[in-house]
């Protein structure tokens, strides 16, 4: 099996690498070779994937029996059908890293694998589609939505699209699941989102990159949501966290009603925390009888914990500042309580 990576140096590209390579599968990588360090073994090929003659020349590395995709999400789907197009002549298969935010509901309302898309052309430049008032629907989500038909319009069956929601695990570049580790480590009592029963479906990189791996080696087509069909409740989640980190803390739990009326941002300054209630009800149940298999989330944040707290680098990313509540507000809000 011969397969190419586009991105390939970190978190779920990086894993994914990593994995073809324990199949026994010659493994090629594509990137722009700035972030992050080539896995050792694959063929790196260093370039821009929105420049026409290095795809050209990507391409005649080929052929590939698939091709998995993890480096789109911030390019507009213009330049996702470039890249399908130059490489389909030496590809069989595509499998697509998209997003659940492609979902007209979401985060509103429950999903499936047959919830109606967000409208996007597949040629659409970054301009294309808008963030609603309250949030919702996303430009992005318009403009990964245009990624996926790009991907349908190029490879058609022999397209697969993977929607996952929020992907944690060793190497995690945006910060989720490192700063409740690092607040649970801190102590103390510990502002947390009521009810404290409330399930959350994240999905660890490595079951992610598993079922891409799988996916590049079948014969399936379409959208798959990827999404831990058990979850974890917040109250386990952070005991969890507490376990891990030997944190001597305790959760606080707090109604949504004040965190909002207090000036919380949901999603980020306490992450993982939405009130929205399609949130965390997406089904992967089409994944599931495709071959998913996800590991229990303690599993998930025991691993993260020996990453970060060992030699944990994830790559800079703007992303990770946006995470996490100032010790000043959250001890603030607490004394109120």
């Amino acid at each position: 099996m011969r397969l190419l990576v586009m991105g390939g140096t970190w978190f779920l590209g990086k894993h994914i690498a990593e994995g073809a390579l324990a199949r026994g599968w010659e493994v090629t990588t594509f990137n722009r070779g700035l972030s992050g360090r080539d896995v050792d073994g694959v063929e790196a090929v260093h370039g821009d994937r929105t420049n026409r003659i290095d795809l050209e020349r990507l391409a005649w590395q080929g052929p590939w029996d698939a091709v998995i995709d993890t480096s789109s999400s911030e390019l507009p789907p213009r330049d996702v059908l470039a890249a399908a197009t130059a490489l389909r002549p030496a590809a069989r298969r595509w499998v697509h890293i998209s997003t659940v935010s492609v979902y007209e509901g979401w985060p509103h309302q429950p999903l499936s694998d047959t919830s109606p898309l967000l409208e996007c052309p597949p040629d659409a430049d970054e301009s294309y589609g808008y963030t609603g008032a309250d949030g919702s629907p996303t430009q992005y989500g318009f403009q990964k939505a245009g990624g996926e038909r790009a991907v349908t319009e190029v490879f058609g069956g022999a397209a697969v699209l993977l929607r996952p929601g929020v992907i944690l695990g060793p190497g995690e570049y945006v910060g989720r699941l490192p700063w409740w580790l690092e607040r649970a480590k801190r102590g103390g009592r510990i502002l947390a989102p009521a009810p404290a029963e409330q399930r959350i479906q994240p999905v660890d990189v490595r079951d992610v990159a598993r079922f891409a791996l799988d996916q590049a080696a079948g014969s399936a087509s379409g959208g798959f949501n990827v999404t831990h069909p058990e979850g974890i409740t917040f109250r386990s989640f952070l005991e969890a966290c507490l376990a891990e980190t030997g944190g001597a803390g305790a959760p606080a739990w707090v109604d949504p009603a004040v965190l909002i009326e207090q000036g919380v941002k949901q999603w980020t300054e306490l992450p993982l925390w939405r009130t929205h209630a399609g949130v965390w009800a997406v089904d992967s149940s089409r994944a599931v009888a495709m071959g998913l298999q996800c590991r229990p989330l303690a599993e998930t944040v025991r691993d993260t914990w020996r990453w970060w707290a060992g030699d944990g680098r994830p790559v800079d990313h703007p992303r990770w500042a946006e995470h996490g509540i100032a010790p000043e507000k959250e001890a603030k809000m607490l004394a109120s309580l």
